[in-house]
């Protein structure tokens, strides 16, 4: 099954826009009467038929159309940007690929980078949302201060964790998350959150929580975190 993306989409005609049509002509070589299926990336799967092709633009006609349910559960990455921005892009369309809800991204103390192009994290996202065939896509929120994120946080009613290198706290992730829940967690840049950014967090509501025994990049913590997440439910 090849997954295609529109966004707006009112049956019972969608309209692919370049894209998606040099795809489907190219690479997949679909011609007229052929089916799809195509995505709003909030939920609904429509079957369809080509009607006219095009390089520009492809018409279809909804034939079907399923809603598919939300996970029970939501996961909410927060994260600061890496260094190498090629690296937060992997991270995210691989962590897309696993299945998360939402990312933030956070300037925190120890951040190098505070830039980052979110049309090319959001491209990562439903092409791997495409590959992994998702019908809910991932929201992406633009970039806040620590603090800010932190304040915003308290409406949050799930479970809430902030992972850092400490030997002290040993209770990982997956023992610590309850299946079916909202999640939050915080990930720091490569010189971890600073001591009084991790105090806030705890004072916050912020559970500590360990990833592991080994020392992780900011990705690759990232990426481990939303694994670990979605394996709790799948165990419940």
């Amino acid at each position: 099954m090849q997954l295609f993306y529109q966004e707006n989409i009112s049956p019972p005609i969608i309209t692919l826009g370049a894209e998606e049509s040099r795809h489907l002509i190219k690479s997949l070589r679909k011609k007229v009467g052929d089916s799809v299926e195509v995505t709003d990336g909030k939920g609904s799967l429509y079957h369809c038929t080509i009607t006219e092709i095009g390089n520009r633009e492809t018409k279809l006609n909804v034939e079907s159309h399923v809603l598919q349910p939300r996970p029970a559960h939501h996961i909410h990455l927060v994260i600061a940007p890496t260094k190498s921005p090629d690296r937060m892009e992997w991270m995210v369309e691989k962590a897309a690929e696993i299945g998360f809800d939402e990312l933030s991204l956070i300037q925190t103390d120890n951040s190098e980078r505070i830039r980052l192009k979110l049309d090319r994290l959001e491209k990562k996202i439903i092409s791997a949302c495409k590959q992994s065939l998702k019908y809910h896509f991932p929201v992406l929120n633009g970039l806040k201060r620590f603090e800010e994120l932190i304040e915003s946080s308290k409406d949050f009613m799930g479970q809430k964790f902030i992972a850092y290198v400490d030997e002290n706290h040993r209770d990982h992730l997956i023992n610590l998350a309850e299946p079916s829940k909202e999640y939050m967690i915080l990930i720091g840049p490569e010189g971890d959150f600073s001591p009084k950014e991790i105090r806030i967090a705890i004072d916050n509501g912020f559970a500590p929580a360990s990833l592991g025994s080994s020392r992780l990049r900011t990705e690759t913590a990232g990426l481990a975190s939303v694994h670990i997440l979605q394996l709790v439910q799948e165990q419940k």
